[in-house]
């Protein structure tokens, strides 16, 4: 597997690229009332990866909120999933994305969001929000707050 160099204040860092992340160890199980909707909601603050641009470890909480269509996520293996981020270089956007699309291919839901909420890194808060609804994919959006509290345009 490759290694991605950083190169961050005359430093080199290694990382690992996105083939790190093993989708395979994602799990489910049956959901026994599948003419019943339910809103799912799934929350770790212990989210991390790598930040490709300064090689440092970007920090965050993970929260996905679907509606389960025949198959729920198995939690023990959404947990494994997601600590194979901890090593990887890979841009906000761009992790919200890969969750989201990793998790939909994992379970068919009929609906679902992804957000990663990062620690606040040089007094800006970063939100990172994707969504997926059956037959509809939109794209993913990024907010960013100051400690002003200045809103950015979604992307």
């Amino acid at each position: 597997m490759p290694i991605p160099m950083i190169r961050a204040h005359d430093k080199i860092l290694q990382c690992d690229g996105v083939e790190a992340i093993n989708a395979r160890q994602l799990d489910t199980f049956p959901y026994e009332y599948p003419g019943k909707r339910i809103d799912l909601l799934i929350e770790t603050n212990e989210f991390t990866a790598v930040c490709p641009f300064s090689g440092l470890p970007d920090f965050g909480t993970v929260r996905v909120k679907y509606v389960p269509g025949a198959k729920c996520i198995e939690l023990r293996s959404l947990k494994y999933y997601l600590i194979s981020y901890r090593t990887v270089g890979i841009y906000y956007e761009h992790a919200v994305n890969r969750i989201l699309d990793d998790l939909v291919g994992c379970c068919d839901p009929e609906e679902m969001t992804v957000e990663l909420e990062y620690t606040p890194r040089g007094g800006m808060r970063t939100v990172a929000v994707a969504r997926y609804s059956r037959g509809k994919r939109t794209k993913g959006t990024r907010r960013t707050k100051g400690t002003r509290g200045a809103q950015a345009p979604k992307a």
